[in-house]
């Protein structure tokens, strides 16, 4: 058991350590600004980060499949939810408001770590295929969704009280639509030259605090309120069937015999 709780686990960590790397890689060094004008901040090492993204969330699914942790009727029920999570994303939007994330919050809560990660990695995927939605920002909006929904599978498991449950996902939802886009801003940030905001760029060579001062100023002034949004609608599908779907998947995992993939 503890073998079987260890792979997929560390592989998980691996991944997630992958795309802390690749967030701050800039920080180690000194990028090549003004590409990001172009959307082609990571021109070069995207492609590299999102082959092996890609196939570290096959070990995962491999790893679970061995240790005998997922069933042939899980990996079911995630290929489906991939499916309908990516054609969320085309529902109309406003700002940062999207529907792409309130199925991994509640699928990693009733799921476990492990496939609220996939969920939301390889719903960003199939999404970006439908909307040719390609290019070297994928694999960091891959990383982002998925931590959103690995970070439900590891919420405390409160008593089965729809209310309780819902609103524990909800303030999840509201903190995950401010960090989603914090995090994701880090793709592209130090790459430019001019961000428009007086003081809102990263000089190579700044100190952490000075770090952090610039990008909070940078943060405010460009992506407060398309988080705020994101964050808003998140809170609103949550509500809105949260406690529903929570039933439906519990269903699931008991008629099938589904294991937490923590």
């Amino acid at each position: 058991m503890t073998r079987a709780r260890l792979l997929p686990g560390l592989i998980l960590v691996l991944a997630s350590l992958l795309g802390v790397w690749a967030f701050l890689s800039p920080f180690l060094g000194e990028p090549s600004q003004g590409v990001a004008e172009m959307g082609m901040a990571h021109a070069n090492d995207a492609p590299f980060i999102f082959i092996v993204l890609l196939g570290l969330c096959l070990l995962v699914i491999i790893a679970n499949l061995e240790t005998r942790r997922a069933n042939a009727h899980l990996i079911a029920v995630l290929g489906m939810l991939v499916g309908i999570n990516a054609t969320l994303r085309l529902i109309p939007s406003t700002a940062g408001f999207s529907a792409v994330f309130f199925l991994p919050i509640l699928c990693g809560y009733v799921f476990g770590a492990s496939f609220g990660f996939l969920l939301g990695a390889l719903s960003l995927l199939l999404s970006a295929l439908i909307t040719s939605g390609l290019g070297p920002w994928l694999p960091f909006q891959m990383f982002a969704a998925g931590w959103t929904g690995m970070v439900a599978g590891w919420l405390p498991r409160v008593p089965r009280h729809p209310r309780v449950q819902v609103g524990l996902l909800c303030l999840w939802g509201w903190v995950s639509g401010f960090l989603f886009g914090a995090v994701m801003n880090l793709w592209f940030w130090p790459y430019l030259m001019d961000t428009g905001v007086a003081d809102g760029t990263w000089q190579p060579g700044t100190g952490l605090v000075t770090t952090l001062w610039r990008y909070a100023v940078f943060y405010v002034a460009t992506s407060l309120w398309w988080d705020a949004a994101r964050a808003i609608g998140n809170v609103f599908f949550l509500l809105l069937v949260g406690a529903p779907i929570l039933r439906l998947l519990r269903r699931f995992r008991e008629r099938f015999q589904f294991t937490v993939l923590e």
